[in-house]
């Protein structure tokens, strides 16, 4: 087994940069590594990713030191009938009518807001402008929270993913975290007790009643899926729509196939999700010592695994390092369920219950932004890069375009 002395390390600037050589030399040459500082062994291969989120021996248990201190304890951290429950209460607000007739409207419009707002200045950007602000915004509204409060919001969910991201383990940033718990408390409890009495036609008022074998959600409960929504829902779609738009600008004959048939944005969607994923790491715990490419792992022992460099596993996909939207290997229709074959949203029992909601947004803001921003373009001299190590997306993404003068 390798040390992570040996193979460039996922804590130094360089890693930071740019990860994906360090990502294949990893994959190739060190399986496994035993990382000393994060106290983890890492994984890389597709395969060995794989079997980290479908196989039982894998638990999410390590959840309880990750997430438990900014969010409290969220159904990623649950298993059994418990999870099963809990995935029953929230998962239909995410799927199927529910979302189509509920919340596809409140998708559409507060896209159109964003984009109204710069759609005749010939430049922007869809990063600052538009990527961060999308997914928190259609959150606020499924949960009828004042979108005044987006600031809040967006410090909130920054400081959860920097907590969720902090493999050095810096004491500031734990401490931010952990601050957030509390201030998000302290704001949704109320909110939750008054939704409860006054129950509206939102997404809390659903979650506030429903209800799945007698066993309902508390107020704890809902609080802590709400903030998860809200960084995870947040960070993740925010890195998507901004990733599959640079993936697409610098190929422009891509981008000029999807402007043409908008049926392709889900195949644009998926190939961002497989070259460019937002989240580049997930961890697990072995319930059992368990035999990977590489070597043994203990029992008890916590696991990083590598989406970004297994989702780019030669032995997985034809010319990985391409960003090609009409690949073979990569299966659109089951792209965005639990037998998805990217990565990007885990496998299994833990696959992301937001992924249609994210699929929606990345539709919706894809096609309305094409239609608006004619001759869409990066801006003169503008090269993307990429920023961040547990998740990953374009800082800023500065576009020209023709303006449209009604």
């Amino acid at each position: 087994m390798a040390t992570a002395r040996q193979v460039p390390d996922i804590l130094s600037p360089e890693f930071a940069a740019d990860p994906y050589p360090a990502y294949r030399e990893i994959r190739e040459h060190a399986p496994l590594i035993w990382h000393e500082a994060m106290n983890s062994y890492i994984i890389s291969r597709y395969a060995d990713v794989e079997r980290a989120f479908k196989d039982s021996l894998f638990t999410t248990d390590n959840y309880a030191w990750q997430v438990e201190p900014v969010h409290g304890r969220t159904i990623l951290q649950l298993s059994g009938r418990e999870h099963a429950v809990r995935r029953a209460l929230v998962a239909p607000a995410f799927r199927g009518i529910e979302l189509q007739e509920k919340f596809l409207p409140v998708i559409e419009s507060n896209s159109r807001d964003l984009i109204d707002a710069f759609r005749d200045a010939g430049r922007a950007d869809l990063v600052a402008q538009y990527a961060t602000r999308f997914p928190v915004n259609v959150i606020a509204d499924m949960l009828g929270l004042d979108k005044a409060d987006h600031g809040r919001f967006h410090g909130w969910y920054t400081s959860v993913i920097n907590f969720l991201g902090n493999l050095s383990g810096d004491p500031e940033v734990t401490a931010a975290g952990e601050r957030t718990r509390v201030e998000f408390a302290e704001y949704m409890i109320p909110i939750i007790q008054r939704r409860r009495e006054n129950p509206g036609d939102d997404l809390l008022s659903v979650l506030c009643a429903a209800e799945v074998d007698g066993t309902k959600m508390s107020d704890e409960d809902i609080k802590a899926f709400c903030s998860l929504l809200l960084a995870a829902g947040g960070e993740t779609t925010d890195k998507a729509i901004a990733s599959i738009f640079a993936n697409l600008l610098t190929h422009p004959e891509q981008l000029a196939a999807v402007r043409e048939d908008r049926t392709l944005i889900d195949r644009a969607f998926a190939e961002t999700l497989r070259y460019t994923p937002p989240v580049h790491m997930i961890m697990r715990e072995t319930a059992e010592e368990v035999e990977l490419s590489g070597g043994t792992i203990p029992a008890g022992a916590t696991v990083t695994c590598l989406i970004g460099a297994a989702n780019r596993d030669r032995d997985r996909y034809q010319d990985p390092d391409t960003f090609n939207i009409f690949r073979d290997d990569l299966t659109t229709t089951r792209a965005f369920s639990a037998a998805a074959d990217h990565l990007a949203f885990a496998l299994g029992r833990h696959f992301c219950v937001g992924a249609l909601l994210a699929k929606a947004e990345v539709e919706v803001g894809v096609s309305q932004l094409l239609d608006a921003l004619p001759g869409l373009r990066l801006a003169e001299g503008f090269h993307p890069r990429e920023e961040g190590v547990f998740t990953r997306g374009p800082a800023s993404l500065p576009v020209e375009f023709t303006p449209v003068r009604g």
